[in-house]
């Protein structure tokens, strides 16, 4: 309010207003080997959409499942976000690694088998889905992950978790990986280096593995 007014020149000057320091930060990461078994758990039309977040760390609902062919060049290599459509507002692009062009084939494979069949798929995941009891089935896009992604992860063992524990994982890996930071958020969308830092978590397997660089290192 006082930031607005200063700007408006009804103030010359503002009261400061400390900001309470926040700790609500979730913790919550996936090594590859559990996103395996989270995947095993779920419903086979929910995994290639969790294994896309996973891969690139786009937001589940407005970043991934809004996500349509028009939106995909197979042949380029790229999946891209429209102005406006992120968060940030910017538009993105990002080229495919191989485990993710074999998953959107394997998507386009699904879709061009119900386009010989005469239903058309504009989005890149979707589910089918009885209109009636027992009735034909029908695609239709993905609304949520979270239901069934709080499920899987449960039976798998990972209690708690959330499909937003994935954006974080993908963070981890491109750091791990030696990424450069200001690629790596170019990758997931985030503008600031406090909240991308923020996904940046060091676990204990972290912190063993650098313990026997730094042996290897010293001999």
């Amino acid at each position: 309010m006082f930031a607005l007014a200063r700007r408006a020149g009804k103030l010359m000057t503002g009261p400061h207003i400390d900001m309470l320091k926040e700790n609500n930060a979730r913790q919550g990461f996936f090594e590859p080997d559990q996103m395996g078994e989270v995947l095993a758990q779920l419903p086979e039309e929910l995994r290639p959409p969790v294994e896309f977040v996973f891969l690139t760390g786009w937001r589940s609902k407005s970043e991934v499942l809004s996500r349509q062919w028009r939106h995909v060049d197979i042949k380029r290599g790229t999946v891209r976000l429209e102005p406006g459509e992120a968060k940030n507002d910017e538009p993105r692009e990002i080229f495919m690694t191989q485990r993710l062009r074999v998953l959107l084939e394997a998507q386009k494979a699904k879709v061009d088998d119900l386009k010989a069949k005469g239903q058309i798929v504009p989005w890149v995941f979707f589910r089918m889905v009885a209109e009636e009891r027992k009735g034909p089935k029908k695609p239709q896009p993905i609304k949520s992950l979270t239901k069934a992604f709080k499920k899987a992860s449960k039976t798998a063992g990972y209690p708690g978790r959330i499909p937003h524990d994935l954006r974080r994982s993908a963070v981890r890996q491109f750091v791990r990986q030696g990424i450069p930071q200001r690629v790596a958020m170019r990758l997931t969308g985030h503008k600031t280096r406090s909240v991308f830092d923020r996904y940046d978590i060091v676990s204990e397997g972290d912190l063993r593995d650098a313990a026997r660089e730094l042996d290897a290192a010293n001999g």
